[in-house]
């Protein structure tokens, strides 16, 4: 689709008139109707404005012009998957998974192969394809070429240390030790808990990255134990297999 396209596909689906659009993004109606009628198109500063607006990637405003990876993982980024910056805006670079709210989750390239692995598994490929594939093609993607660069020298590392530590010491029974925490989306992980008085209730943000692991417990048994963990909280809870039953174990304010 041209941009003329996307903005009036954007804004009816979204109930928005031409003047409620204009006031939101600080133009007149007649600006918004140009757009929509292929005479102009937005500036650079407007384009970011309705980025935010409708939650999709400028490269989605301009009509998909090219096909965006994120340049830390080599993920294809669609508008849902993508990044925030510290202030809410996408930053098409990257995906949530290794950006997420201006923070880079991933310094480690090995770690970051490792969870790729079994996601590249399903799509055909034996644990040393993908081994090998990842690791001639991460370091030509620009967060590895520029990491030196782009590094906070080792805070989240730190950060990450210090949930795990605080996980452990929670001692929780039948849980094995927690080693590594791994970036997940919320929308993936949020799954509805059921309380004692009959409601299910979901404690996550679906377009929040959190921190955490699925791992097998000590004892056996078709459950798995799941940890999620962000500056706020600890979760800690089991499930069966793709989620189901899931049963509230710990949430630990921090």
């Amino acid at each position: 689709m041209n941009t003329k396209d996307v903005l009036y596909e954007l804004r009816t689906k979204n109930g928005l008139s031409q003047d409620e659009l204009a006031e939101k993004v600080f133009v007149t109606r007649q600006a918004v109707s140009r757009w929509e009628n292929g005479e102009t198109v937005p500036n650079t500063e407007t384009l970011k404005l309705l980025s935010n607006l409708f939650r999709v990637s400028i490269n989605t405003l301009l009509g998909s012009p090219q096909q965006l990876i994120c340049q830390c993982c080599g993920m294809p980024l669609e508008d849902e998957i993508i990044g925030r910056n510290k202030d809410g805006t996408l930053n098409e670079d990257y995906c949530q998974w290794c950006y997420a709210d201006g923070t880079y989750t991933y310094s480690n390239m090995d770690d970051l192969i490792d969870v790729c692995i079994p996601h590249m598994a399903k799509q055909g490929f034996t644990e040393e394809q993908a081994r090998a594939y990842m690791k001639q093609r991460l370091p030509r993607l620009d967060y590895w070429k520029r990491y030196r660069e782009l590094s906070d020298d080792g805070q989240f590392d730190a950060f990450k240390r210090q949930l795990i530590d605080e996980i452990n010491d929670l001692h929780v029974e039948g849980m094995p030790k927690v080693e590594k925490l791994n970036a997940l989306v919320g929308s993936y992980v949020n799954l509805p808990y059921r309380l004692p008085n009959g409601m299910n209730v979901k404690f996550l943000d679906d377009h929040t990255t959190y921190l955490g692991n699925q791992m097998e417990p000590e004892f056996g048994g078709d459950r798995c134990f799941g940890v999620l963990a962000n500056m706020d909280f600890i979760l800690i809870c089991t499930y069966e297999a793709e989620g189901k039953n899931p049963e509230l174990v710990i949430y630990k304010k921090r």
